[in-house]
């Protein structure tokens, strides 16, 4: 069961609430009647992502909530000022922040612009930190007050480094505000605590990110909402906790989590940062060598060169001016070789190293399996990255460009 106490009447002010995860936990609050300060940019309807702060508004207000939507770029400490001034005046005071709002950018080191790196910085650690550190003093007077941040715990694996280093910092500035503002505001009686989920969630950025196959394999935000529920709803005393989604509803006695399955049955997507996910990937690996298609008479159907022999037909200079990339497949398991894909010179190419050494703007790494399922269409190149079953060295500009190209072939060979 939930925790007994009730959020009625109770003022939140979340980041980034728009949309997705940030919305779901306005929306669950409103149920009980909570007042919702939404912290967000959008105004206008995005082209590719659903939701303004006006039209979220109407949803938490005809779940039952009252709901003052403001608009906050939260690396502008003067606007966070101005939306908590409005939410006091409104309101008359603040209980509860859920700093929600996140920038993400996957490249390595030398493929991260400054400029990303500034978005990344701004609005992950200096957001959280500066919403925080305007609205503390309001907590101070809340009824019951928590901070509740929307990032992972600490693990300082290299692995979750190596392949994106500036979006961990970034995140993990969000994770340390909580160890750190956890210990400081405990004489202050105010809870602070992380909330991460166990596996990928199905918001429209995610959609973007890996398509409908990464959708098919997310749950629902309203894991998150319900989750974040309970630690909100609980007392104060629970304080300096990085917390995963479906271990704080089994803590509450909710046991049935396929209820928050996008497709119920279709295994999961293990999110960043959790060693504990391994279980889940295995189990999605699985999931994709029983979908990839079998072997026919043919000994080579699943090879490499059966796969490239049918690539090479479809290259074209149409494809070489809108991609300008050269790729070199670096494949493991049953099949050990290497394979350069070349979208950046002449009418494209396709060919094994043989063994030499080749300088690519981007180098994906696989198992022979998964490359079938890639080019098959049964398996995107940001799913197989998330789930850990693809090394991209490189460019990720020109790897998901690598991916809607792949989709384009899925009919084709």
């Amino acid at each position: 069961m939930y925790s007994r106490r009730s959020l009625c009447g109770r003022t939140l002010f979340i980041t980034g609430a728009s949309r997705g995860i940030g919305k779901a936990i306005a929306l669950r609050a409103a149920r009980d009647g909570a007042n919702i300060v939404i912290a967000a940019k959008t105004t206008e309807p995005h082209p590719k992502l659903p939701g303004t702060i006006y039209t979220a508004a109407k949803e938490i207000e005809e779940a039952g909530g009252k709901c003052l939507p403001c608009v906050v770029d939260i690396r502008d400490e003067v606007q966070i000022q101005q939306a908590a001034d409005k939410a006091v005046s409104t309101f008359g005071g603040i209980d509860i922040l859920v700093n929600n709002a996140s920038a993400i950018f996957l490249a390595r080191t030398t493929d991260t612009p400054m400029k990303r790196f500034d978005l990344m910085m701004g609005v992950n650690a200096r957001g959280t930190f500066a919403t925080s550190k305007i609205c503390i003093p309001y907590l101070k007077k809340g009824k019951n007050p928590h901070i509740l941040n929307i990032s992972p715990p600490l693990n300082m694996k290299p692995v979750w480094f190596a392949s994106h280093c500036a979006y961990t910092i970034a995140k993990y500035g969000m994770s340390m505000c909580v160890l750190g503002m956890a210990e400081e505001l405990k004489p202050d009686g105010i809870a602070v605590n992380a909330l991460w989920p166990r596996t990928a969630i199905a918001t429209a950025a995610m959609e973007m990110l890996g398509g409908e196959e990464s959708i098919r394999a997310s749950r629902k935000p309203e894991i998150m909402a319900d989750a974040a529920y309970c630690i909100l709803t609980s007392d104060k005393s629970l304080t300096g906790q990085f917390l995963i989604d479906d271990a704080v509803l089994k803590q509450h006695g909710i046991s049935n989590l396929d209820q928050y399955a996008n497709v119920p049955g279709e295994p999961l997507l293990p999110d960043f940062f959790l060693d504990e996910a391994e279980h889940i990937q295995g189990a999605f690996t699985a999931h994709n060598k029983q979908q990839s298609s079998p072997p026919t008479a043919s000994i080579s159907s699943d090879s490499p060169e059966h796969i490239f022999k049918k690539v090479q037909p479809l290259l074209n200079t149409e494809l070489v001016k809108q991609i300008g990339a050269t790729y070199l497949f670096v494949i493991h398991g049953k099949y050990k070789e290497s394979w350069l894909l070349d979208l950046k010179n002449g009418t494209g190419t396709v060919g094994p190293t043989a063994g030499k050494s080749v300088d690519a703007d981007v180098t994906l790494r696989m198992d022979s399996d998964d490359l079938t399922a890639m080019f098959s269409g049964k398996l995107t190149a940001t799913t197989a990255f998330m789930a850990g079953k693809l090394k991209i060295v490189g460019s990720m500009g020109h790897a998901l460009a690598l991916e809607k190209l792949m989709k384009k072939f899925k009919s084709r060979l």
